[in-house]
């Protein structure tokens, strides 16, 4: 039988031994919803072939996001060289977040951060268990709505390495302050329920159902991207951006969804409690 699974981020801390620590709310200065957005980008090469780092940054473009993750942002093997047009998505008011560890790399395992308005307060970079090399990057940052901590990752092809992975996640997320999360990503995962190997990140963020389909980028059926919020009603409206171009950028459609610190403002419900 399947173990059960921790109740909520208190249960996480409890079973891994972590004390208590108190709910950080964001600042109530600003409360309007910022677009978040995932998007495996494919290394920029398009359907048609091209490697075509600008017309990545032009699907970028049209999303204007507030706060992006991207997925394959790193040439995978040898060195990690960046694949990003960073003068370009400078010009659309995105700027890149320092995951790497190379100075010419834009990414941690392919996992960048890309943000209009905000400073990363910490930076922790994770290497995720399981048979191919994955990894997630999770920030604490300081928006102009307040605090909010985010986690770009891209986990692998085999279910019980997903699985791991998200556990993975979870303990490390489970180790620092309460604050409003944002989970964003190619997980990997079209299957809902008992199937799926999502459910390992059900006690922070709930039940892992269907999401939008973003895979394939033609015609898309699979609902591999995810945005994930927690608590409830940080993440709202997720849906896919899809357009000619974008359908032809990358083997992916980006994922998009409004993110909403009001919920933290009124005193972040569950927040306290899960502490």
């Amino acid at each position: 039988m399947t173990p059960p699974l921790p109740d909520g981020l208190a249960g996480l801390r409890q079973a891994h031994g972590i004390p208590a620590l108190p709910a950080i709310p964001p600042d109530p200065a600003s409360t309007a919803p910022l677009t978040i957005a995932s998007y495996n980008v494919h290394k920029c090469v398009g359907l048609d072939r091209r490697f075509d780092p600008a017309r990545i940054a032009r699907v970028i473009a049209e999303i204007a996001p507030d706060l992006l993750a991207v997925q394959e942002a790193d040439r995978r093997f040898g060195r990690r060289v960046g694949l990003l047009d960073t003068e370009a998505l400078r010009d659309i008011g995105l700027t890149l977040l320092p995951v790497s560890r190379l100075p010419d790399g834009h990414g941690w395992h392919g996992n960048a951060l890309l943000v209009r308005r905000g400073t990363a307060l910490s930076i922790q970079r994770l290497a995720l268990p399981g048979a191919e090399p994955r990894g997630a990057v999770i920030v604490e940052m300081e928006l102009p709505a307040g605090r909010l901590r985010v986690v770009a990752a891209h986990f692998g092809l085999l279910r019980q390495s997903r699985a791991r992975q998200g556990a993975a996640i979870l303990e490390a997320i489970a180790a620092g302050p309460a604050m409003p999360t944002v989970m964003m990503g190619d997980l990997n995962e079209w299957r809902p329920g008992r199937r799926s190997s999502l459910r390992a990140l059900e006690p922070m963020f709930g039940p892992a159902g269907f999401g939008p389909a973003s895979f394939p980028a033609r015609l898309p059926v699979f609902a591999l991207d995810r945005i994930l919020g927690w608590p409830q009603g940080v993440v709202r409206d997720v849906t896919v951006h899809d357009t000619p171009l974008a359908r032809i950028a990358s083997d992916h459609l980006p994922l998009k969804a409004r993110l909403s610190l009001a919920p933290a403002v009124a005193g972040l419900p569950g927040v306290a409690a899960a502490a």
